[in-house]
């Protein structure tokens, strides 16, 4: 029935925060960049490796992610590295703190979080 997940929206408190995060810190290209006047509202396409994956949205005062205690809905996005090591370093490079390395004891593959800038949790797991 589905050939794969096209995209994930997501919706920010401050858009040019989170563009430069997006754009610059996690190196998403920009496919195209709107602006929708009568929602007063910025619609960014953005991609990895030239593949559509996420579009970031800003609304007027959009209110704020439950994160204690987690709430329904999207958990976290999760990106795929070759090396974990070297993504942290890269990000620390960039002033993003990832938390401690750890170890899924399903897959023995090591995994560990960033945070995006209005706290949605971003995972990042070693191939």
């Amino acid at each position: 029935m589905f050939n794969r997940i096209h995209h994930v929206s997501l919706i920010c408190s401050d858009y040019e925060r989170s563009k430069r995060f997006y754009t610059e810190a996690l190196e998403l290209e920009i496919i195209r960049e709107v602006f929708r006047e009568e929602r007063k509202s910025y619609k960014l396409d953005l991609a990895l490796n030239g593949f559509y994956i996420l579009e970031l949205f800003s609304f007027p005062e959009p209110p704020p992610r439950l994160t204690r205690p987690e709430a329904c809905g999207l958990r976290h996005l999760a990106f795929e590295v070759n090396n974990i090591d070297k993504a942290i370093d890269r990000l620390l490079e960039k002033g993003i703190v990832a938390e401690p390395i750890r170890q899924d004891e399903q897959t023995g593959k090591r995994f560990s979080f960033i945070s995006d800038p209005d706290g949605l949790p971003i995972e990042l797991y070693e191939k």
